[in-house]
């Protein structure tokens, strides 16, 4: 829990004053009625004396001062708060590495479940896009809220030759920037989610196309697909080894304030996109919580209230 108001949360010391101001009065109360000269006839006269209960009111009153105090300082508490009118773009390598099969039951097959298990993570009013790439990259699906047209396009998803990461990043930059800005001339937050299982290997290189995702303030974040015992069969070729870099994907997470993130199975890629769906679905928000305290404080007052005219027959 934090305090929105902090500093006034010095108005206790003003409570901590009257409750010793009170305690010093009652000290002295209780030194003048002992120099009552006659004890026995005190008592007959006062049989009954009230003892806790003439401090009762006094004490709930100072207890209600205290959480007003409190409440008057606006507490509030971290909570997950749905985002409004953000985008992601879901980039995804459909080179020919893609075909490995060390991934059950390939990487590029793996790939498409997992992304469609990450369309159910992310909160529907979350705009959502798609692009591929190997030589070239395709805006597959602008942002949008229609799941269906987005996991439609991951199924047609076809392999190509090369790997050009730094030209996906351009291409859901260039989407992004297309995205309507709000009344307020605010664009709406975005962020990429990029998995591939390479590095580049033709068009603009990745320092590029992370200054100008930093440029542009989006993060880029990573996932490395496969293991480094990844092999394809290249007709009149053979087989190649195909293992996958993680230092290159590494480094543009790092370079756009992004996450980086390493999946050898089918299985830890969809856990990886479960845990992007919910941090880029919700952001943080400070909420305050001041009726916690305001509603005690409100209730401890009409209980000194009722204690005083119960007991004593007057409002303290």
């Amino acid at each position: 829990m934090t305090f929105l108001d902090p500093w006034r949360l010095l108005l206790l010391l003003v409570v901590l004053a009257v409750a010793v101001i009170y305690i010093v009065m009652q000290r002295r109360r209780q030194t003048y009625s002992l120099r009552f000269t006659n004890i026995e006839l005190l008592e007959s006269v006062a049989p009954n004396s009230p003892g806790f209960r003439r401090h009762a009111p006094a004490v709930l009153f100072l207890l209600a001062a205290a959480l007003s105090v409190v409440g008057f300082a606006r507490p509030a508490r971290a909570t997950d708060v749905a985002r409004e009118r953000a985008t992601v773009i879901l980039a995804i390598d459909t080179s020919l590495s893609m075909d490995a099969a060390d991934v059950i039951p390939s990487r590029i097959a793996g790939a498409k479940i997992a992304a469609e298990a990450f369309l159910e993570t992310v909160p529907g009013r979350i705009n959502i896009g798609l692009v591929s790439f190997h030589g070239i990259a395709n805006v597959r699906v602008a942002p949008t809220l229609n799941r269906a047209a987005i996991n439609s396009a991951i199924d047609s998803l076809e392999l190509g030759e090369s790997t050009a990461i730094g030209e996906a990043i351009f291409a859901s930059l260039q989407t992004i920037s297309a995205q309507l800005p709000d009344a307020y001339g605010t664009p709406p937050p975005a962020r990429i989610v990029l998995m591939s299982d390479g590095m580049t290997t033709v068009g603009r290189p990745d320092a590029l196309a992370v200054e100008a995702a930093r440029n542009a303030g989006v993060s880029v974040s990573t996932i490395a697909f496969g293991t480094r015992n990844g092999v394809i069969d290249v007709p009149g070729e053979g087989l190649i080894e195909v293992p996958v870099d993680h230092d290159a994907l590494a480094k543009i997470a790092e370079g756009t304030g992004g996450q980086f993130f390493a999946a050898a199975s089918t299985s830890e890629l969809e856990a990886i996109y479960a845990d992007l769906g919910s941090s880029i679905g919700f952001e943080e928000e400070q909420q305050e919580i001041i009726l916690w305290f305001i509603g005690p404080a409100l209730l401890l007052l009409l209980a000194t209230s009722a204690t005083s005219l119960l007991w004593f027959s007057r409002l303290p």
